[in-house]
């Protein structure tokens, strides 16, 4: 909700202080999927490890992946909100640059869904019975 919220209130509070107004760039979108890949493949790796030999991941490592995923999450919910709400700040802009703003803009947020998703499956990995 904090993200949505400023995500929001970056475009007029950059309007209003005569700042030029802020882009998602792909670099960042890149940047977001790329962390959203390692997660994921720490949480794919981390459950097929628990599956074969639970004495294999030590209670240390499990540990720091555990806080690794609980990290994830809530910065992919955050960016998640941030994104959407920047997105839907774009909506009735009549500038040329509203579009593909945008466009990364939900793109971006898609990536911070999935680096959300993959996180509290990492979480969920980490839970031994």
């Amino acid at each position: 909700m904090i993200g949505l919220l400023l995500g929001w209130g970056i475009r007029p509070l950059a309007l209003r202080l005569g700042w030029i107004e802020p882009s998602v760039s792909w670099s960042v979108i890149f940047l977001v999927g790329f962390v959203a890949l390692i997660v994921g493949a720490s949480a794919w790796l981390t459950r097929r490890t628990l599956r074969r030999d639970r004495l294999a991941l030590s209670a240390e490592q499990a540990v720091n992946r555990l806080v690794l995923g609980k990290a994830c999450a809530l910065v992919g919910a955050f960016f998640l909100g941030a994104f959407v709400g920047y997105a839907i700040a774009q909506l009735g802009v009549a500038d040329v640059a509203a579009g593909p703003r945008m466009l990364r803009s939900l793109v971006a947020a898609a990536g911070s869904a999935l680096m959300m998703v993959f996180a509290l499956l990492l979480e969920r990995a980490c839970r031994v019975p």
